[in-house]
């Protein structure tokens, strides 16, 4: 393992009978950066988070977590991370501070340390005039600042947060990002697992996109838009009948270029914008009327369907559904 990597995996498998949920993933996550591991639902993503947080054995592969096996050292590793799943993992009968005292002495934490702790994270979370109330009565936004307060109160050096900001309104999802980069700035690793290709792109420092269990691509959010072409040309005919005729004409006329067809609309990455204006002249030549022709920045979602054949956001099972049997 490098020593620049808080987290690394090699060729990591998990199956579940004949169902292969993780398929050879291999990732690192450079000490005091946020990786990313952006995918759809059932892409194998909390499978991941659940072997390298100890809670789930690999089939075959081994991962390192803070220089440490995580399944030969697995005590040593439970000792630096924290984590954060997907839904919210606090006591709604018990109130803020008590739900971060009651995890600090579960943590060996002596009371008044324990006590002095969660007041900290309380006033670090902006949860403090609510520290009295029950969990229950939190909003939604609270309750992830809750539980995200939970995850740090034996300060881990490295935190996974598996799809922290689902179900979050997009205040409360912008404050999150804010928390998430401040714990970056003061040097914590985190492990993102995300579905929205705009918090991939606001927090990652370094992205793997994962589909069917298989890392399918890696990079920085630069380097992955720059996949499809630095730029994105976005195509859309008055008639919807003549989408196919002009995902064809592209064809046609750039066979290099690999143009999609979706939702109305055809998309294509390009680096040159010489091709515009020659796409435009055999448009107008066939007669076809446009109702969109725009040339913008490749987004992580058109990567991730040109990489895929569909957008993050799928209807498939999440695996963690898969898990029910262990």
């Amino acid at each position: 393992m490098s020593h620049d990597n808080a987290i690394e995996t090699e060729g990591l498998t998990k199956n579940f009978g004949a169902l292969v949920a993780v398929d050879r993933v291999d990732l690192s996550a450079r000490a005091g950066t946020v990786l990313g591991v952006l995918g759809p639902n059932g892409a194998g993503k909390t499978t991941i988070v659940r072997m390298l947080a100890t809670l789930s054995e690999p089939t075959a592969g081994t991962a390192r977590v803070g220089g440490y096996d995580i399944v030969r050292d697995a005590p040593h590793v439970r000792s630096l991370i924290g984590l954060t799943g997907q839904f919210a993992g606090v006591d709604e009968l018990l109130t803020g501070e008590e739900n971060l005292r009651f995890i600090g002495r579960l943590l060996g934490m002596p009371t008044r340390d324990a006590k002095a702790r969660a007041r900290e994270l309380l006033a670090q979370f902006n949860l403090s005039d609510a520290a009295d109330k029950a969990a229950k009565a939190y909003s939604g936004g609270m309750r992830r600042r809750l539980d995200l307060a939970a995850s740090l109160v034996g300060r881990p050096r490295i935190l996974f947060l598996d799809e922290p900001t689902t179900g979050l309104d997009p205040r409360a999802r912008g404050e999150l990002w804010g928390l998430v980069r401040s714990l970056v700035a003061d040097g914590t690793t985190v492990l993102l697992t995300t579905q929205y290709l705009e918090e991939a792109d606001q927090l990652a420092d370094d992205i793997a996109v994962i589909d069917h269990g298989t890392v399918i691509a890696t990079g920085t959010p630069t380097q992955l838009k720059a996949k499809i072409g630095g730029q994105t040309l976005r195509i859309q005919p008055e008639d919807p009948a003549q989408l196919e005729a002009v995902g064809g004409l592209v064809t046609e006329r750039f066979p290099e270029l690999e143009p999609l067809v979706e939702a109305g609309v055809v998309t294509l990455g390009v680096n040159d914008d010489a091709i515009m204006p020659v796409l435009a002249a055999d448009l107008r030549e066939r007669g076809i009327v446009l109702t969109e022709f725009h040339l913008g920045l490749s987004s992580l979602d058109e990567v991730f369907l040109t990489l895929t054949g569909h957008r993050a956001e799928s209807d498939e099972e999440n695996e963690t559904e898969s898990e029910t049997g262990q």
